[in-house]
């Protein structure tokens, strides 16, 4: 029977750990506390200053900045496996962190009990060769969990760090619940104090750092991260075409097809690296044959986002979209999400393209009756009422929140317990839809002789051309409803 180990951390907690390694990784041994309620990471190598001071930081003010209570703090807990405490032993350097989440551990098949890291996720031929289908979740799960990596990235950056080696080795996944957690936290960078000590990982590299025209920094993280986001959703990397670069040296070919010359598999223009369907495996597709599921399919917000990582900023770091833009587009598409009825569609899931009869690009079904689409206006001085770029697609059970009805809130770690509440939700009845009143008291119906109330309890029918008063002044909303279907 193993040993239990226990120590002092260096800012005086007591800690156990069973004398027995668990995991390794590229630069940690890991042990497990005998709850299995923590972890304790020992690097290989003796400990130095310069990782001291680092992890000193990590461990002390950022995680108190993150996870500042007033802050949404306790939220972020569940999307980071932080560093809580630094210890020594055996002259060797380790971190306590908190373990992961039961949901990060596959529950069936060959992958039983193993942890979810993101790569099995990530590509059409890893999803079919290893993963039970009770893995894989659906396509409005992906979309969460995409939410959830670029929140952490966005609140990383705000509180002034990088994470340098974003990949889908150092976040765990989980589908089934549209959760995700970083992990590995202990390598971070604090622009001017603490360099990278990683260039990253490959498929994940931006081209600025590969060519040495860069560091790892906060522009290269939303190279990661676009990449990361553009691989759970269409399950193939953005950059990794059938394009030869060089026929006679593969790691230069690497080089430049992830580097100097790297390309978008989807350019508009220059379809050279398109990816060649010769070979490719039927469970492969249509995830790889991009003219039947095109970036496109992700709905507007997130293609233009696609456009900026891929095409403008590529090699452009500057006009890569922020983790927040990518937190915002991704929120606005689950608003856009209808649900497939096809009940052996993989994906259950796809946002609505903006035709008049829309249809599943996953498996082609499509949407039969009525389809009313909101757009959502915001007030402006004078109570008048501008577009917000934004739209709720309706199916039955939809539910409609606070930050509808109001442009001052947003649905991430900050919202209050109150604002996170329902406000409507949708029916079908008779053939006709209706909005039902739940919370919101200036709900108004805009009819051609003035206002009709709609009190909290009472419902309105969805019309062609109906105009929808959520919240009046500051901040308020207005629904403008057009049929589609």
């Amino acid at each position: 029977m193993s040993n239990i180990i226990t120590l002092t951390t260096s800012d005086g907690q007591t800690i156990s750990f069973v004398d027995e390694i668990k995991a390794s990784g590229g630069m940690k041994d890991i042990y497990f506390s005998p709850n299995k309620d923590y972890v304790v990471g020992f690097f290989r190598s003796l400990a130095d200053n310069e990782t001291k001071a680092r992890l000193k930081d990590i461990t002390g003010k950022y995680h108190e900045k993150i996870f500042n209570p007033n802050a949404g703090g306790e939220y972020l807990k569940k999307l980071y496996c932080w560093p809580t405490a630094i210890v020594e032993w055996k002259g060797r350097l380790g971190v306590v962190s908190p373990f992961y989440s039961n949901h990060f551990f596959f529950q069936y098949g060959d992958m039983q009990d193993r942890e979810k890291n993101g790569k099995w996720f990530a590509s059409a031929k890893l999803r079919h060769r290893h993963l039970d289908e009770r893995e894989l979740g659906n396509w409005q799960t992906h979309l969460k969990l995409c939410i959830m990596l670029a929140r952490a990235i966005r609140r990383m950056h705000f509180a002034g760090l990088s994470h340098s080696d974003l990949s889908y080795s150092n976040c765990l996944i989980d589908p089934l619940t549209g959760s995700a957690c970083l992990v590995d936290i202990d390598g971070l960078v604090v622009p001017g104090k603490h360099a990278p000590t990683v260039e990253g990982t490959p498929d994940f590299v931006a081209p600025e750092v590969l060519t040495k025209q860069a560091t790892p920094n906060r522009k290269t993280d939303l190279h990661a991260l676009a990449v990361l986001i553009y691989m759970y959703l269409l399950y193939r990397h953005p950059l990794r075409g059938s394009k030869v670069f060089d026929p006679n040296d593969s790691e230069r070919d690497e080089y430049l097809a992830m580097g100097e010359k790297a390309l978008f598999i989807e350019h508009p223009t220059d379809k050279s690296n398109r990816i060649n369907l010769k070979g490719v495996k039927p469970y492969e597709l249509p995830w790889l044959d991009t003219n039947k599921i095109p970036y496109t399919i992700t709905g507007p917000y997130l293609s233009k986002l696609f456009e900026q990582a891929f095409i403008d900023g590529l090699h452009n770091p500057d006009k890569r979209p922020s983790a927040e833009d990518w937190e915002i587009a991704l929120v606005k598409t689950v608003d856009l999400l209808q649900p497939c009825t096809n009940a052996q569609c993989s994906q259950k899931w796809y946002p609505f393209d903006n035709k008049k009869y829309p249809k599943c690009p996953f498996c082609g079904t499509a949407h039969t009756g009525k389809l009313p689409v909101l757009n959502i206006y915001s007030a402006t001085v004078g109570n008048k009422f501008k577009p917000d770029n934004h739209r709720i697609m309706v199916y039955s059970g939809q539910s409609l929140f606070k930050w509808h009805a109001d442009k001052r809130i947003f649905p991430n770690e900050k919202i209050s317990n109150e604002d996170a509440k329902r406000v409507g939700y949708f029916i079908l009845h008779n053939g006709n839809w209706y909005l039902v009143n739940e919370r919101l008291p200036d709900m108004l119906q805009i009819m051609p002789d003035g206002k009709k109330e709609i009190p909290i309890g009472d419902k309105v029918k969805l019309e062609d051309n109906v105009q929808i008063i959520l919240q009046q002044g500051n901040g308020g909303r207005l629904l403008h409803i057009q049929m589609a279907g």
